[in-house]
């Protein structure tokens, strides 16, 4: 296995291996594992797998989980079919930052995604490196929400366009999460900052120690929101890839942030994922 470095903040492309071969192989999984820790998204080229052999790889990360709103394939649950075709073209959930189900007491540990069918230019993906970005930001922002929590939401990013009966059950079904605004990876030890565009608003803001007046609070807290959601945006931050068919991916959604850029109808995308259940940031 090679690992070519793509950018000097997030991203390596690894070629001569194939992930089938990773399911049965512990040493090379291991590799793959612990490289993805290094980089944080992974790219593979030309990997020409059965959907079965897509799963075993994804579920030596660890148990796979369903999507509430996306379709799973019916022979093989856990692996969420996201196709994109010319008769949706409002479609677009995805065109934002985000960190995949946020939403969830237990995010994504991450994701292995297949390109199935790509348009002929455009549709690329965009992930950011979150470790970085908190790194980065000036001391008194990082002392401002180090204690600080947020809630996310699928109600207001999923549920949005449903009519308000169906909104209403998504969000009995799948309460807002809170988590931290700046988490700890579980086996790096590094600090994440954990906002992205399911995060609605911070739930311990209001208190003396930050408000004085009104304006503090409101629009004090979203403007703060806001600037922390931006920070994914930072192109130094930032790999770009772009699909083929048989293109992999593999991220750490916990230290990621990633965005599918919207600029292919009125073409077909077709991508299959495969989600590992994570655990309760921290």
């Amino acid at each position: 296995m090679r690992v070519e470095q793509i950018t000097c903040a997030i991203g390596a492309e690894l070629t001569g291996v194939s992930i089938a071969d990773a399911v049965h192989d512990d040493g090379l999984f291991a590799e793959i594992r612990a490289t993805l820790l290094k980089h944080r998204v992974l790219f593979l080229r030309d990997q020409d797998i059965t959907r079965a052999e897509h799963v075993a790889f994804a579920r030596r990360f660890g148990e796979l989980e369903d999507h509430p709103v996306a379709g799973s394939d019916p022979e093989y649950p856990g692996l969420v079919r996201i196709y994109k075709d010319p008769s949706q073209p409002n479609d677009r959930y995805e065109n934002a930052w985000h960190t995949d189900a946020t939403w969830r007491q237990a995010p994504p540990f991450g994701c292995v995604l297949r390109c199935v069918e790509c348009p002929p230019v455009g549709g690329d993906t965009i992930w950011a490196n979150m470790v970085l970005a908190h790194e980065n930001l000036p001391e008194h922002i990082k002392s401002q929400i180090a204690e600080l929590r947020a809630r996310h939401s699928i109600e207001a990013s999923f549920g949005a366009a449903m009519p308000i009966e169906k909104r209403l059950a998504l969000k009995a079904q799948f309460p807002d999460a809170e988590h931290p605004v700046v988490r700890t990876h579980p086996e790096t030890g590094e600090k994440v900052l954990f906002v992205n565009a399911f995060t609605t608003h911070f739930s311990n803001y209001h208190t003396p120690a930050r408000v004085r007046f009104g304006q503090d609070a409101n629009p004090g807290a979203s403007h703060l929101l806001n600037y922390l959601i931006s920070q994914a945006c930072i192109p130094e931050y930032q790999v770009r890839w772009r699909w083929q068919k048989n293109s992999i991916a593999i991220w750490d959604n916990r230290s990621t942030q990633h965005y599918a850029v919207m600029d292919y109808p009125p073409c077909h995308r077709k991508m299959e994922r495969a989600g590992i259940i994570g655990d309760v940031p921290y």
